[in-house]
């Protein structure tokens, strides 16, 4: 069997590494892929985003099954084209994609539907958010419509800093077209987490959750990145929390996806956050989430590659999707200057010679290359934002904890960056 795997970051590494695992063995492309997906497949230079290049190269190759990793290939319409030409591929439709590729769209799902979430309202223009926002106060959180590669919101505790970044999406066009509508919404308290799904139409199966510390400076300090690390499991989500997430959330998205004629197929990604109310949504995305696919999937013990094909043939209700009791903790390295302008080609040094795994004080840790490559030597160079995810794998979060750290003290690159306290407040409570 030979399998395609969108894009080249953490997420599709780690996707290559356990579609590697599979039994029945299946050959593995990687488009365009990084030197991390290398030890595991054969990487092909055709960009996520380019939809008729790899649509040739899936028919020229003879591909089996597709499985895109990134946001941006499916808002493009990459999984309808490739059904068009009767291809199967694992992730939603363009439409159901847009549960992602815009927040507005899922905001009046979810209100609609009764989905619990944060009040919100939604503007195009410039000076009526200023109004609404001049009329509500703060704190307010204000969220690009679109895409925006996870930086696209800003937690606003003024008055002042909700202008300034009405003012950075609406008039400097920061995010380009994604920030050109923006979405208000109230400041919701609790403790966040993720809560990702395999979706079959409306059968839903939860994975266990993780929890992703987005800003990029202890302490939950500074400007939002994509993710500086992530953890699982998550000790303040309980059984009675995840039946309530699947029961009020999970399966009522799905049927609402069903019912507007955007059947979804794929995973979706539910950002929670557990108030005294309860769950409600923050975002839902329409893929794994990346780093949270660099813990969850290290705890899947089931087939990967025979959950996805239940998924596309209709039979998830079927499959019995077993989890690891083991705990994960992912360490995002990233280069100066991220989530800003940042460097690019340093040498990394610290690694096995394959770049590709990594053995640190008598426990495991995989490494998850992000934004790396391969310089005219061969030497490992950085090439991203996030140029490395560090998972520790460990009986506890403590365990994976130190597993994680212990192998991040051996790799070196100029500016490395990391956060200190990676599931420390989890590790303590566990």
């Amino acid at each position: 069997m030979k399998i395609l795997v969108v894009g080249g970051g953490g997420r599709e590494h780690a996707l290559v590494w356990k579609l590697a695992q599979s039994p029945r063995r299946p050959e593995i492309l990687c488009a365009p892929g990084n030197p991390g997906t290398a030890e595991w497949g054969r990487n092909v230079p055709v960009g996520a985003e380019d939809v008729e290049g790899l649509l040739a190269l899936a028919e020229r190759e003879r591909v089996d099954l597709t499985v895109v990793g990134p946001e941006a290939p499916l808002l493009a319409g990459l999984a309808d084209r490739f059904r068009e030409a009767g291809l199967r591929i694992f992730g939603p439709s363009r439409a159901a994609a847009e549960i992602e590729g815009s927040k507005g769209y899922a905001k009046a799902l979810m209100t609609r539907v009764g989905i619990p979430t944060a009040r919100y309202a939604a503007f195009d223009s410039y000076e009526e958010a200023l109004r609404y926002l001049r009329s509500r106060g703060a704190p307010v959180v204000v969220k690009a419509d679109g895409l925006a590669a996870g930086k696209g919101v800003v937690v606003a505790r003024t008055v002042e800093e909700a202008e300034a970044a009405l003012r950075s999406m609406m008039v400097d066009g920061v995010f380009g077209e994604s920030g050109r509508r923006v979405v208000l919404e109230e400041m919701l308290e609790g403790r966040e987490a993720t809560v990702m799904a395999f979706v079959s139409g409306e059968t839903v199966v939860p994975m266990v959750p993780a929890q992703d510390h987005k800003p990029v400076f202890d302490g939950n300090r500074g400007p939002n990145t994509g993710g500086m690390g992530t953890y699982s499991p998550v000790p303040w989500i309980d059984e009675d929390t995840m039946t309530r997430v699947e029961s009020k959330i999970l399966r009522p998205v799905a049927r609402a996806l069903v019912e507007d004629g955007r059947p979804f197929y794929g995973v979706l990604y539910a950002g929670l956050m557990l108030t005294a109310e309860g769950p409600k949504v923050i975002e839902f995305n329409a893929r794994f989430g990346d780093p949270e696919a660099q813990v969850v999937l290290p705890r899947l013990e089931t087939d990967l590659l025979d959950v996805l094909e239940a998924v596309l043939d209709g039979t998830l209700d079927r499959i019995e999707v077993r989890w690891s009791p083991q705990a994960a903790v992912c360490v995002i390295l990233t280069a100066a200057g991220y989530p800003g302008s940042y460097r690019k080609g340093d040498s990394i040094t610290g690694l096995d010679e394959d770049g590709s795994l990594q053995r640190g004080d008598q426990n495991e840790a995989l490494i998850f290359h992000a934004g790396t490559a391969r310089a005219d030597d061969g030497s490992l160079v950085t090439a991203g934002g996030r140029v490395l995810g560090v998972t520790g794998l460990g009986n506890s979060l403590a365990d994976a904890r130190r597993a994680a750290y212990a192998t991040v003290g051996h790799i070196r690159f100029q500016g490395m960056h990391h956060r200190t306290d990676i599931a420390a407040q989890a590790a303590d409570l566990a």
